[in-house]
């Protein structure tokens, strides 16, 4: 599902227009963002919780020349599925 998709099928559930659908899903992954990258976390109780994590810096290995390099640390986005959501994939 792409997200012209997830927001015809937001609107048909909600009743909102695509428009204002695509307008509150703007909103969300503004949102999302902009508080990821305060290292802050975003729980939604049965659907999961947005976070950030800390990796390390590490030696990699160049897979074109087989030669190692430094890979600096990073901060990378996590998601953690909440049970609701994990139940009913099962």
């Amino acid at each position: 599902m792409n997200k012209s998709e997830l927001i015809e099928a937001m609107a048909s559930k909600s009743g909102l227009t695509k428009k204002d659908t695509g307008a509150a899903l703007d909103a969300f992954t503004a949102t999302v963002t902009e508080t990821l990258s305060k290292k802050d976390t975003v729980a939604l109780i049965g659907f999961g919780t947005f976070s950030t994590s800390e990796r390390a810096a590490r030696t990699g290995v160049n897979p074109s020349t087989g030669a190692k390099i430094q890979i600096a640390a990073t901060t990378v986005a996590k998601f953690k599925v909440g049970a609701k959501l994990k139940a009913s994939v099962k």
